[in-house]
């Protein structure tokens, strides 16, 4: 493999050029320029990383100017890549590093940084299999997979783990928009946010034989941030998943039904709803508060207007939670803090057996509100209002 200038890209040949055949070989490859990687309109390939090394270049001010809008929110990617009957594997070792360290130093933990890139954007994808793959150190986002079908993600590598104190604040693992029938399989994931997401419109979601380290555990949402606009999340399973030090293990989470602000850091009064969810088989060690329910969401600094959602959840079912909590969860099991003005319904849990790890208090407590008729669990007291 050699270095294509005439391309704009910095030895991105490797896997770039790898779409149109099998690559083998251990060469490390430095992106730096987006020029040629809108890898769109593929169809019938074997795309084979073995042995590749591919890194992100550091340079902080091109990709802020030159990120390829993604088509969501303001959200931007470093690559977007489509098509269908696609098999993109690493056998193992193919690496994306998306040189994370200079992001996290830079953003200072602010969320949501303009322009700041994913690592790949899986766009108009079908019927096709990305497996095999190490992602490290991502600059944002690790993968989206948006306006999607049929596509299974299976034996995945994902770790964005700063090096210092800086904080690695939305290095989601994996979220899936406009996306339908897609499965995540055997991922192992370490990180700073969301282990994998589902957010507006994902449809027929299997996650199951996942490791979710560090950071906010299986999230649904945030979704209902535009105003009036309608949206919807319905049958997503996740299954035998494994939990070490979270946040949560699994966070629903919706906008207020007022809007403050504008996308991504801001927005509100979005309709639709969330329904046919299954949680089950999660093996719990040192996390905070399992299960979170909150439609608060607001951010641009807005605090209030927790009852005014008109986005609905419904039909959701959290069953067999094993292991142990930290002693900052308060023997809490979960905190579900629904709107007034669209009260949940249908919500199940299930064959809880959770202790705290300091002390081997079981953890019994569900702190609620606006759940209707719960099933396998009583509301003791209201759910915290966010600050």
């Amino acid at each position: 493999m050699t270095n294509d200038k005439d391309s704009g890209i910095s030895g991105a040949a490797g896997f770039v050029g790898s779409t149109l055949g099998n690559t083998v070989g251990s060469v490390t490859r430095t992106v730096g320029s987006v020029t040629g990687t809108a890898t769109r309109g593929v169809g019938d390939v074997v795309t084979s990383a073995t042995g590749q090394y591919g890194k992100w270049s550091t340079d902080i001010d091109y990709w802020l100017n030159n990120s390829l809008p993604m088509g969501y929110q303001n959200q931007s990617t470093a690559w977007r890549f489509g098509g269908s009957n696609i098999y993109f594997h690493g056998n193992g070792y193919g690496t994306l590093n998306g040189n994370g360290q200079v992001w996290y130093d830079f953003i200072n933990g602010q969320s949501n940084y303009p322009r700041r890139p994913h690592q790949i954007t899986f766009t108009g994808i079908y019927d096709s299999v990305i497996s095999d793959m190490r992602f490290v150190q991502s600059q944002m986002w690790t993968m989206t997979i948006i306006h999607a079908e049929n596509v299974l993600l299976e034996n995945n590598y994902v770790s964005s783990v700063s090096n210092d104190s800086s904080s690695t604040v939305n290095t989601d693992g994996a979220d899936t928009i406009y996306a339908n029938n897609i499965t995540f399989r055997n991922w192992q994931v370490t990180n700073g946010d969301d282990c994998i997401s589902t957010k507006a419109n994902s449809t027929n979601i299997l996650i199951e034989d996942v490791t979710c380290q560090k950071g906010g555990g299986i999230a649904l949402g945030s979704i209902g941030q535009y105003d009036g606009v309608f949206e919807f999340m319905e049958n997503i399973t996740a299954r035998d998943i494994r939990f070490y030090g979270n946040f949560y293990v699994g966070y629903i989470k919706t906008f207020t039904g007022v809007q403050v602000g504008y996308p991504p850091n801001g927005g509100g009064g979005g309709l639709g709803y969330l329904s046919n969810v299954s949680f089950s088989d999660f093996q719990v060690d040192n996390t905070s508060i399992p299960f979170v329910v909150t439609q608060c969401v607001s951010f641009s600094g807005a605090t209030g207007n927790c009852d005014t959602s008109k986005f609905n959840l419904r039909d959701i079912a959290f069953d067999d939670l094993q292991g142990t909590l930290n002693s900052g969860a308060n023997a809490t099991v979960a905190q579900i803090q629904c709107s007034a003005a669209s009260p949940c319904t249908g919500f199940e849990i299930e064959d809880v057996n959770l202790t705290d790890d300091s002390d081997g208090k079981v953890a019994e407590e569900y702190e609620c509100d606006n759940v209707e008729n719960p099933q396998g669990f009583v509301c003791a007291a209201p759910a915290p209002t966010p600050t």
